[in-house]
């Protein structure tokens, strides 16, 4: 049902590199989507985004606005939450499993260059 997400940056070439660098660690060698103001990458299925705001004021977080990222299992939610961390990203909860140790729903948090929120899941079905 989702076509893309977009979020907001203050800082496309800072964002567009932090993003390149995440999302090859799954797989995706290019953007689907590179233009001056916009930008997007896909990993075959629903595109992600970033944009300077349409309206030219400055980009802002929303509070309570989450993006979750389906990763192929709990070591790709792992290495990813890595990465990301190590690209600047501000934790926002730790890989491990959400709702008790046997649950299935295992995810990790964190906030972009921009502070927006973010996580890798994977739910083992």
């Amino acid at each position: 049902m989702i076509g893309y997400t977009t979020v907001g940056t203050n800082d496309m070439d800072k964002a567009a590199a932090f993003y390149d660098a995440l999302f090859a660690e799954m797989g995706v060698k290019a953007r689907a989507w590179d233009m001056e103001g916009f930008k997007g990458w896909s990993a075959g299925g629903p595109m992600f985004c970033i944009s300077k705001p349409y309206d030219g004021a400055g980009a802002s977080v929303g509070n309570g606005v989450m993006i979750a990222i389906a990763a192929a299992d709990r070591e790709q939610v792992d290495k990813l939450y890595a990465k990301a961390i190590e690209l600047g990203a501000k934790d926002e909860g730790a890989p491990g499993p959400r709702g008790g140790d046997d649950s299935a729903f295992y995810a990790g948090y964190f906030r972009d260059l921009d502070g927006n929120k973010l996580n890798f899941f994977h739910f083992r079905s």
